[in-house]
């Protein structure tokens, strides 16, 4: 699996390692930035107060781990310090905005309402690939023995999912249908990201 291979080489570099880190705690942080611009700004639900406030802290708790390979080597988000920079930061904006184009399109939703949809749609596709990273990165890391764990935001990651399920369910009777789209949207953005990555890594 081209994931796995790029991990092992990840992790078996402390500087490409710390980048990886970081690179994972920008998405994390950029995903709950996203969660609370979708709010509405009285109806809102704890389920997502929960979600938010879970995806900073990954977003922290990735960045504290950098400390256990060394210290000072990523002490923020500019491009130096990140694996494939524009493709990692632009992957979660350009996710909501394909998704709110086909949402407008098919279901012709506008202003909260499709802030709400795009958000059910884009974090579901999301939760989707955390629940297919995470657990392969883990992996690698056991295997070579790292301080570095993941185990506490697999765990998360997984209930996620669930509530993401719980909410689609309860927004559409063709959610499946909406999500598949969600889904197949996020797949091409991923695999322009593994290329971006695996340039990166063979240079």
């Amino acid at each position: 699996m081209a994931l796995q291979k790029i991990l092992n080489k990840v992790v078996a570099n402390p500087t490409t390692h710390a980048k990886w880190l970081n690179t994972l705690s920008f998405m994390e942080n950029a995903g709950a930035r996203k969660i609370s611009a979708s709010e509405d700004k009285k109806n809102v639900s704890l389920i997502i107060l929960k979600h938010a406030a879970e995806e900073h802290r990954h977003a922290y708790y990735l960045k504290k781990q950098i400390d256990k390979i060394a210290t000072d080597l990523c002490p923020n988000y500019h491009d130096q310090y990140l694996l494939a920079p524009v493709a990692s930061k632009y992957y979660l904006g350009l996710l909501d905005v394909k998704v709110c184009k086909y949402l407008k399109d098919t279901l012709n939703l506008k202003g909260q309402d499709l802030k709400f949809a795009a958000y059910l749609l884009v974090t579901y596709a999301i939760e989707v690939r955390a629940d297919e990273i995470y657990p392969i990165y883990q992996n690698e890391l056991s295997a070579a023995g790292s301080k570095v764990n993941v185990k506490s935001i697999i765990a998360e990651e997984e209930g996620h999912l669930e509530e993401m399920l719980a909410q689609l369910k309860t927004f559409s009777t063709d959610w499946e249908v909406h999500a598949k789209k969600a889904v197949e949207i996020e797949q091409e953005l991923f695999n322009n990201w593994v290329n971006q990555l695996n340039l990166e890594l063979a240079s």
